[in-house]
């Protein structure tokens, strides 16, 4: 049985053990869950930073982020999936994002969930904005991050 993903794009924080809980909660058929979730540091390259903002089109980014979810579901025999991203300010030790894979076994789960931060990470149309002392600057887009989706493409 395949439950219907969850993807949500919100300003508000999540509880992980709830999100948890809404996927698994009746199933049998669910034997692993993993999970990622990012969390907004404090220190980047030895700047102390003050907080993020994150930005979003709105319906571009639950369309794409909702295709990648449908790959991954195509890709590995899932029993359910939630990608959760935060939006708007978000002060250093706070959530920013939740990917949740489940399957009958651990093997899938990881896969799912590796893949689909690695598309979240280099892909997906968001937009994060630093703040320090220093001022406010774009976050530019990482060439590791890049080569770490790219890697699910080779034949």
């Amino acid at each position: 049985m395949t439950a219907k993903p969850t993807i949500r794009i919100q300003q508000a924080d999540f509880d992980i053990a709830r999100e948890i809980a809404a996927l698994t909660n009746g199933r049998t058929d669910i034997g692993a869950v993993v999970s990622f979730s990012g969390i907004c540091r404090g220190n980047e390259n030895g700047e102390n930073i003050a907080a993020l903002t994150l930005e979003h089109y709105p319906g571009m980014a639950e369309a794409e982020i909702a295709r990648h979810v449908e790959s991954a579901m195509s890709r590995w025999p899932l029993s359910g999936v939630s990608v959760i991203h935060r939006v708007g300010r978000i002060n250093p030790g706070e959530n920013i994002v939740l990917v949740l894979t489940a399957s009958q076994h651990r093997q899938a789960a990881f896969a799912a969930a590796e893949f689909l931060m690695d598309y979240l990470k280099a892909s997906a149309p968001f937009w994060k904005r630093e703040e320090s002392a220093a001022g406010t600057t774009w976050v530019d887009a990482r060439s590791q991050d890049d080569a770490a989706v790219a890697r699910w493409t080779k034949s």
